[in-house]
């Protein structure tokens, strides 16, 4: 059974420096909270969203506050989404062969393929609590208790930072959504919003994507089959002003939740980049103490790219979670763990499929099982 990942109703502590100074945000008169009529999407995106989302509508029962599908359970995907990492670690699955230097060295570059980086594959094998500390005090002797060891080792790791979506004292929470291009930022939103909805939360999207006319009509089409309001602005609006906007129509409406999906930006465009934080500066601005999240979406299949798209993003915003897109079984699963124990965020949640639906809470225990079993 899930536990209540929504449920945490602190707001995090503040971990940056103090805002700079915002000249006063005024709501502009074209950003609105009325969607677009339902036959009215005309580029390809708002088509590919509105055919997803029909595809995807299984029933769903409330499983401890989340929805889930009824007759499947939703992490029977993250053992299948694992499966290609589980295949590159073959060292580990070896039975009742001793442990000795060369087994190790083919352990250590199995851990490499695997996407677990250079820092994460030396605390486990080379660390005091290492794997070959454990095999010189005769604690180990082979392959098959590495793999016991190891697991053990990962789920500590893991669960040092905390992987519950954070919820305000009062609503709204807000949650700032950013990412780079391609990286699935505004499906991700939409798989979040309908994970909160089915919670029982009332939702508001501001589609702050004002630059890319195809992300706004996608997410819009979005909100429309999800029963989400959403707040969008004219072409070329000050993506800002929408996000205060936002702010002011899920404080009108005492929504739970007001998610901000931002422009999709190379972490190379530095004007771009600024931008984020004038959106979170406006934010903070409306609703004292937010955002309560800033959520990175990342596409797993980069690998240790995604370190670097990370790294740069938390210096102009405080990154509070990690959403990790396409872990759908093309992805190495060892980036989980290279980006909670080198940038210290931890992955919130993870995208196991196409379908809106599949977008999970992260459970260290089933993730570290799910590689090694």
């Amino acid at each position: 059974m899930f536990r209540k990942w929504f449920g945490k109703k602190e707001a995090p502590e503040e971990v940056s420096p103090a805002l700079p100074e915002v000249p006063e945000a005024e709501a502009p008169p074209e950003a609105d909270s009325s969607s677009l009529p339902r036959d009215a999407t005309t580029t390809d995106a708002a088509r590919a969203a509105q055919d997803e989302l029909s595809e995807s509508s299984s029933e769903v029962s409330l499983d401890d506050g989340l929805a889930t599908e009824a007759k499947k359970p939703r992490w029977s995907l993250f053992g299948k989404a694992l499966a290609k990492t589980r295949q590159g670690l073959k060292s580990l699955f070896v039975f009742r062969r001793p442990l000795d230097e060369a087994l190790l060295d083919e352990i250590e570059a199995d851990l490499f393929s695997a996407d677990f980086g250079p820092e994460t594959v030396n605390t486990l094998l080379n660390g005091p609590d290492g794997v070959k500390a454990a095999w010189k005090a005769k604690e180990i002797s082979e392959a098959e208790e590495v793999r016991t060891f190891l697991k053990r080792r990962l789920k500590e790791m893991l669960q040092r930072r905390d992987v519950w979506l954070a919820r305000a004292d009062h609503p709204p929470t807000v949650i700032l959504v950013s990412g780079v291009n391609g990286t699935g930022k505004t499906t991700s939103v939409a798989k979040l919003a309908k994970k909160l909805r089915d919670s029982g939360a009332s939702v508001i999207l501001a589609a702050c994507d004002t630059f890319r006319a195809a992300a706004v009509e996608q997410l819009t089409v979005w909100s429309q089959r999800l029963g989400v309001e959403i707040v969008t602005g004219k072409p070329q609006a000050d993506p800002a002003s929408v996000a205060f906007q936002g702010a002011d129509v899920a404080l009108a409406k005492n929504a739970d939740y007001l998610i901000v999906d931002t422009a999709g930006r190379l972490h190379t465009q530095k004007n771009l980049m600024r931008e984020l934080g004038k959106i979170r500066a406006v934010l903070a601005k409306k609703i004292p103490g937010s955002p309560h999240e800033c959520l990175l979406v990342l596409d797993a299949t980069t690998g240790q790219n995604a370190l670097v798209q990370a790294k740069l993003f938390q210096e102009e915003i405080p990154l509070s979670g990690i959403v990790l897109a396409k872990l759908d079984g093309t992805a190495k699963g060892g980036i989980v763990v290279s980006i909670n124990n080198r940038l210290e965020i931890p992955v919130k949640f993870v995208g196991l499929g196409e379908k809106i639906d599949d977008l999970e809470p992260f459970d260290v225990d089933r993730f570290v099982d799910a590689v090694f079993e």
